[in-house]
């Protein structure tokens, strides 16, 4: 007998919290998990919100338990594990049901899945859902792709769990197959460029300036009562601030300097790249994690480059052209993520409303801060060259940030101090204020060796040859 108006499957920390979450707002919901004690456990640890579940012992109990048309959430490991679950899912199912998978997968297989799946008559959602386990309990940011009347039947359910910005729900459908798991993408790589920044910086006044983690973490929680408030700096302070209890050092100081990545990171740089667009800071983040993955290499090399003295010369980086260059980059970060976004939506013919991307970015996820508020009303007052950047709103703040960007690259540069993302940062924007660039030498050396022609700049000709062809046809 129907009992639940939606299925998840996967108990995992994601799929637990989501599902209390769902359970919470009212709606009932039957759950499943491929270990049958977990889901046992899960209902038994649920309190009062154990009304709303339905566990469900088999995958075929749990699409009997669900009111028709059925919606069922997937939150398993991405990849092979999701195909599974369809595979087996399928042949229960009726035309005009529903496959959501939650989980962080490549737009790729979203855009396949979808197709597959649609043959069949069933409707497939790829929904990115980000804010980590506090998120999918509370309130998450929801980035929803696939057929919009499908998003319609489960619309009153997403934007009842996801966070609200002034009472907005942070939840949204983007496009068709995969563009919701597209535009989480590159939320996760402008958070990796975001977080790469903030490292820098604790990196430049560490190493550089010999200030303590808890001093740093002070001046973080400081910044993030002006322009950089966000989560990320937010949490940053804290995470400085702490104490580890076990050896009474800052916690920082016992974690080993070895980043991880899920891979959405990659996905982000890996696409970009396949669109002809370059996000060169999420680029230099992804770089910075895989170089932190070879400790034993850069142990080997502070040894054998010991000897090396930082250049004289280097100007001391005040606190107050840290948080400038921090604003300005971040700033950049956005622009590229956004021309990701709009380059992918002409690409796939998605047609994405890139304010309502920065709006379900403001609240629940993790690149969430203040600034999305003017990026959104920024791109409704129309982005001049479609560059956030060229925005009056921020326009400014980069002409007032890009001499302190400028001088923080500077000095770490001479002190020997790495930070990838800023020099990133200050190549865009640099080259994005230059009318003529170096490229002109470039496209000549392509004639030069591979007669591959180029464009005057005074007549407009284009497939135009330098007087080096014919040497060479002749040599």
């Amino acid at each position: 007998m129907a009992q639940a108006r939606i299925g998840l499957i996967g108990l995992g920390v994601m799929g637990a919290n989501l599902s209390l979450n769902i359970a919470e707002k009212g709606f009932p919901i039957a759950v499943y998990n491929r270990t049958g004690s977990v889901t046992d456990d899960y209902v038994a640890s649920a309190g009062d919100l154990a009304q709303q579940l339905f566990p469900a012992k088999t995958l075929e109990d749990l699409v009997a338990s669900l009111s028709t048309p059925r919606a069922i959430i997937i939150m398993v490991q991405a990849g092979a594990a999701v195909d599974s679950v369809i595979d087996s899912l399928t042949p229960l199912l009726d035309k005009g049901d529903m496959i959501i998978d939650a989980g962080n997968a490549n737009f790729h297989d979203t855009r396949r899945r979808e197709a597959e799946l649609s043959k069949l008559g069933l409707n497939f959602i790829g929904m990115g859902v980000s804010g980590g386990e506090e998120g999918a309990r509370h309130g998450p940011s929801i980035m929803v792709g696939g057929d919009k009347k499908s998003f319609e039947v489960i619309r009153d359910i997403l934007e009842a769990i996801s966070a609200k910005h002034h009472g907005t729900p942070c939840a949204d459908h983007f496009g068709p197959d995969g563009a919701g798991h597209f535009v989480k993408t590159v939320h996760n790589g402008i958070e990796y460029a975001d977080m790469q920044m903030i490292a820098e910086v604790y990196g430049v006044l560490r190493d550089g300036a010999g200030r303590s983690a808890a001093d740093i973490g002070k001046l973080f929680e400081t910044w993030d009562k002006g322009q950089l408030q966000s989560y990320l700096v937010e949490i940053s302070g804290k995470v400085l601030q702490t104490i580890d209890e076990k050896s009474g050092q800052p916690i920082v100081d016992i974690i080993v300097d070895k980043a991880g990545q899920k891979g959405t990171g990659r996905w982000t740089a890996i696409e970009a790249l396949s669109l002809g667009q370059s996000p060169s800071t999420i680029e230099a983040a992804v770089a910075a994690r895989s170089w932190s993955s070879v400790k034993d290499t850069r142990i080997a090399g502070e040894a054998l480059f010991a000897e090396l003295e930082p250049e004289k010369g280097a100007a001391k980086i005040s606190d107050d052209d840290l948080e400038k260059a921090l604003l300005a980059a971040k700033i950049i970060a956005y622009d590229q993520g956004l021309n990701l976004l709009s380059a992918a939506s002409d690409e796939y013919d998605w047609n994405l409303d890139l304010a309502s991307c920065a709006e379900v970015w403001r609240e629940g996820c993790i690149i969430r801060s203040t600034m999305l508020d003017e990026m959104a009303s920024a791109v409704r007052e129309g982005l001049p060259q479609g560059n956030l950047i060229f925005s009056p709103r921020f326009a400014q703040r980069l002409v007032e940030g890009s001499s302190a960007l400028r001088r923080v690259v500077a000095s770490a540069a001479l002190q020997g101090l790495p930070v990838p993302a800023f020099a990133a940062a200050l190549a865009y924007f640099d080259t994005m204020r230059q009318g003529r660039g170096t490229t002109d030498l470039v496209q000549g050396q392509r004639d030069f060796f591979g007669a591959h022609g180029f464009v005057r700049i005074d007549t407009g000709e284009t497939d135009q040859h330098g007087p080096w062809a014919s040497d060479i046809a002749h040599s």
